[in-house]
């Protein structure tokens, strides 16, 4: 059988994983323990800005047949495997910023991120 490189089935790799600081596990078991039903939260990738692609964050009552699950420190992170290419290997942290606290991504595979922040490319 041929392949072609066009070809892509993100079943072969060997992913690294996600991982999160304390900060967002902390955080995530926090969301749960509010909402009745809430399993953990789905991180996402959707194609928006100017740099491409933006991170999209979901709370999650049933997991989806093609989530991977990263547990740390009792907080359940799922993640589409189709969105693996463009996250393998992130970091997610909580993170205060002036009056705001907000996610923060340090995503290893992001070549740049657009000035505002929202969007990154690989």
């Amino acid at each position: 059988m041929q392949q072609h490189s066009e070809t892509f089935d993100p079943t072969e790799f060997a992913w690294r994983g996600l991982s999160l600081t304390p900060a967002a596990a902390a955080h995530i078991r926090e969301l749960v323990s509010k909402q009745a039903g809430m399993l953990g939260v789905r991180l996402g990738v959707k194609t928006t800005g100017c740099a491409g692609f933006g991170y999209v964050l979901d709370t999650v009552s049933e997991p989806a047949k093609d989530d991977l699950l990263f547990e740390q420190d009792g907080a359940r992170l799922y993640v589409p495997l189709q969105a693996m290419p463009f996250i393998d290997g992130t970091e997610v942290d909580y993170v205060r910023e002036g009056l705001n606290q907000l996610f923060k991504f340090n995503n290893p595979k992001a070549q740049n991120e657009c000035g505002c922040g929202e969007s990154f490319g690989v």
